[in-house]
C-alpha cells in the first residue's frame, strides 16, 4: 500500500511532456489571437449552419458539406432568421468575452442582436409568443399555451 501512495506522489513530480505549449490539458482550447475582421466572419445564416462564425475555427469534422436548414412554411422560415441571428449574436457574444475592446466586434453583436431582437417583434405579431418572457405572454388570458407551437403546424 505504501508503495502505490509513493508512486502516486511521483507522478505529480515528473517532468510535464504535455505538447500543448501552455501546459494545460485542454489540447481543444482555441490558441487564437484577435485578428478576426466582422468582414471575415460567416454571415449570419453560414454560420449557423456551421455552429461557428469564424471560418479559421470551423472544422468540418465528418461532414463536407453543412445541411442547409429548409424551412416548409413561412413561420419556419422566420423561426431559422430568429435563430441564425440570436446565434451569430451568442458567438460574437463569447468572443467579445474574451477580447472585450474590439470595437468592430461590439458594433457587429449589436448590429446582430438588434435584427434578432426584431425578427422576434416580427415572429411573435405573425405567430404569437416565441418565449414565456415574451411581452405577447403579459395579457389576460395567459397567452403562452393558447396558440399552436412552432412544431404543430
Amino acid at each position: 500500500m505504501n508503495q502505490k501512495i509513493m508512486n502516486y506522489q511521483n507522478y505529480f513530480n515528473q517532468p510535464n511532456t504535455n505538447p500543448n505549449p501552455n501546459h494545460n490539458m485542454n489540447f481543444n482550447k482555441c490558441m487564437y489571437t484577435p485578428k478576426e475582421r466582422p468582414e471575415d466572419l460567416y454571415e449570419a445564416y453560414e454560420g449557423f449552419i456551421r455552429g461557428n462564425m469564424f471560418p479559421d475555427l470551423y472544422n468540418q469534422y465528418k461532414v463536407s458539406k453543412p445541411f442547409d436548414v429548409e424551412p416548409m412554411n413561412e413561420q419556419a422560415q422566420l423561426l431559422t432568421y430568429v435563430d441564425a441571428l440570436s446565434f451569430a449574436a451568442h458567438d460574437i457574444n463569447l468572443y467579445l468575452d474574451n477580447f472585450p475592446d474590439d470595437h468592430a466586434m461590439i458594433q457587429l453583436y449589436n448590429h446582430y442582436r438588434t435584427e434578432a431582437e426584431r425578427a422576434i417583434k416580427e415572429y411573435e405579431n405573425h405567430f404569437g409568443p416565441l418565449y414565456v418572457t415574451s411581452n405577447a405572454t403579459n395579457k389576460c388570458p395567459w397567452s403562452w399555451n393558447s396558440l399552436p407551437w412552432p412544431w404543430e403546424n
